[in-house]
């Protein structure tokens, strides 16, 4: 039987790894030869699996007939430049082969490396099923629209010059065939399968909802659903969850009416799942929910839930108390200091908050006095829904709240003001022949990476706002982000000649982005946080872009750990024991990061709207006080 493909998405953070690897796990027990690839540039494959994996197809541990893998961007990098370059390297003399190698290092060679490995497993026979964990919904899109985008843009290339941001057309014309292979199974119902993975939360639903028409627009059909983290019914028996759990009833019944797919239910454990055997048990809760119905979730989905024997006592779990956020009064890395602007970014897993924060912190630095702009870099863009405000890509003033103002960065939109203005600027300085090989250069799929850079440091350069707080795309892809500085100055030289003035463009744009690699390394000047869950996952992940921020000498200067128990609240052995997890990860955390942590604890409603954005500024930051904290933040 012919290979069968098996996508796991959605928005960040809500349990897709954990039901990919369960559902592999699951069809290897079953006899099936199953490979598991991850295509999120933050993996957390080995840390579900609890063993090394990296960039080679590994067998896993006590499962057999499973292997995985994670695409290492880099590694993949590597690999696509020798396949390319490797034949030229006997026939091309050194001069020309010098050139070839300086192109291949471009943000854009990194980008299409990475989708070459993965369209790899799309044009694989050994395995019966090949599961893809993909990234976070927004950036899976982008990368299902790479096939289609790529092979147009080689036919193109060999209509014109015949050169490409990925090499001469000559050595790529294979991948044109490999990726119009793609093309086919992707939407090949047969083949290829698409599971949604969502909570029974506003903006997961959003983003599903949207997602899944844009893969009806790609001939993409054969999709499902999974619900997961769905509380269950006999732990919620006090107000505080009562509340939570009607809230998620609304959710599930609102998802059951917008989506009429196979849909299977998962309800939230009292444990993390990491390890085969805890996958096991997942796998045969996610087989169980096939048939749940909104209203009868508990009873169709078994989950490890409390003991008859615990529920004697719920004080037989000590919790302790928790941290105080008043404690630490990080008014100095929200606003500007001497005289210079501020510029906050949140990052972190997806789906850990950091779209609620970076409102909240927004709000609050705008009630403090200060020019406030709210830009976020996330494809989702979901700052808009928690404003319950229409936000497009330039900025508008925010409603009932002086001093701010909001915008996202439209990829498609700045990909064109970019290429018009890098060709304007072409006109006055070369040739026909060089502005032919330049408009080939810009058709690049990966243009639109570069032009979103372009536009976010557009907007970081300006004295316009006091401050500017940056709701970022999930972990991995936000350094890539921070990281372009470095790649994306030398790309741009690439696409200039040797002339006087091509060195004086080269000048320019290696001043424009020096400058705007210092201001991401001064602490006085940007602030960076991350906001994670205390659980494994967020926790690693966070630990692990800090290090790597670090290395290119941006330091991180706040946590804010979301969705924490209140301790009042943990009155069963249920959510007990899930706050006493919670707790050993606060303690790691703060020894971890070595920087203040502020704590939001967990809401009987989600953030929506001025009032509960405000509410949750004030439990991290403290009430605003313009006419003190804004003088003190400007003049220190």
């Amino acid at each position: 039987m012919a290979t069968q493909y098996l996508f796991f998405s959605g928005k960040g953070g809500v349990g897709k790894t954990t039901m990919a690897c369960a559902t592999a796990v699951a069809e290897a027990d079953k006899g099936r030869r199953t490979l598991i690839v991850t295509t999120d540039p933050a993996s957390n494959l080995a840390d579900v699996f609890e063993q090394p994996i990296g960039h080679q197809v590994t067998a896993i541990n006590g499962v057999e007939n499973l292997w995985a893998m994670e695409i290492d961007p880099d590694r993949a990098t590597e690999e696509y430049r020798d396949h390319v370059l490797g034949p030229f390297r006997a026939v091309m003399p050194d001069d020309v082969m010098s050139v070839l190698e300086e192109q291949f290092r471009s943000p854009c060679t990194t980008e299409i490396a990475s989708f070459d490995r993965f369209v790899d497993f799309m044009d694989e026979d050994r395995f019966d099923l090949v599961i893809f964990d993909t990234a976070p919904t927004g950036h899976t899109i982008r990368m299902l629209e790479l096939p289609v985008d790529w092979s147009a843009y080689i036919e193109e290339s060999a209509k014109g010059g015949g050169q490409t941001c990925m090499g001469p057309v000559q050595a790529i014309q294979a991948s044109k065939v490999k990726y119009d292979r793609a093309i086919g199974l992707l939407g090949n119902a047969g083949r290829t399968r698409f599971v949604f993975v969502l909570q029974p939360e506003q903006t997961a639903i959003f983003e599903t909802e949207r997602s899944a028409a844009e893969l009806e627009h790609l001939g993409i059909h054969a999709q499902e659903l999974i619900v997961n983290r769905v509380l269950p019914p006999e732990v919620c028996d006090q107000p505080f969850f009562q509340r939570r759990y009607e809230m998620q009833k609304r959710h599930l019944e609102e998802i059951r009416r917008l989506f009429p797919r196979p849909t299977r239910y998962m309800l939230l454990r009292d444990r993390e799942v990491k390890g085969v055997s805890s996958l096991r048990e997942v796998a045969a809760a996610i087989q169980a929910g096939g048939a749940a119905a909104t209203g009868e979730v508990a009873a169709a989905v078994p989950v490890a839930t409390a003991k008859s024997s615990d529920r004697q006592s719920s004080a037989a779990t000590p919790v302790q108390a928790g941290h105080d956020n008043g404690a630490f009064d990080v008014t100095h890395l929200l606003t500007p200091r001497n005289g210079h602007g501020r510029a906050i970014f949140f990052a972190g897993k997806g789906g850990v908050g950091k779209t609620s924060v970076s409102c909240a912190a927004a709000v609050h630095v705008a009630r403090l006095g200060f020019r406030t702009l709210l830009l976020t870099t996330d494809p989702a863009a979901h700052i808009g829904q928690v404003l319950e405000q229409a936000v497009t890509d330039v900025p508008v003033a925010v409603d009932n709240v002086p001093n701010l103002w909001m915008a996202r960065i439209d990829p498609k939109r700045s990909t064109e003001e970019y290429k018009a203005r890098i060709l304007e600027d072409a006109k006055r300085r070369y040739s026909a022949d060089m502005l032919t090989a330049m408009r080939e250069e810009l058709e690049s799929p990966c243009t639109e990476e570069m032009a979103s850079f372009d536009k976010f440091t557009e907007y970081a350069d300006q004295a316009s706002y006091d401050v500017i707080v940056f709701d970022t795309a999930p972990t991995g892809h936000t350094l890539r982000l921070l990281t372009l500085p470095f790649d994306y100055s030398h790309q741009v030289e690439l696409m200039v000649t040797t002339t006087r003035d091509g060195n004086a463009l080269r000048s320019e744009t290696r001043a424009r982005f020096d400058r705007m690699i210092r201001r991401l390394q001064d602490p006085e000047s940007t602030t960076f946080a991350f906001v994670l869950y205390p659980e494994f996952t967020p926790m690693v992940e966070a630990h692990r872009a800090m290090l790597d921020l670090k290395a290119a000498g941006i330091p991180t200067q706040l946590v804010i750990a979301n969705q924490v128990i209140p301790a009042t609240q943990a009155t069963n052995p249920f959510f007990a024991r899930r706050r006493s997890m919670q707790m050993g990860y606060l303690r790691h955390i703060e020894r971890d990061f070595a920087v203040p942590v502020l704590t939001l604890p967990l809401l009987d409603r989600e953030v929506h709207g001025l009032s509960t954005v405000g509410e949750v500024g004030s439990l991290l930051f403290g009430e605003p006080d313009a006419g003190g904290k804004a003088r003190e933040g400007a003049g220190a």
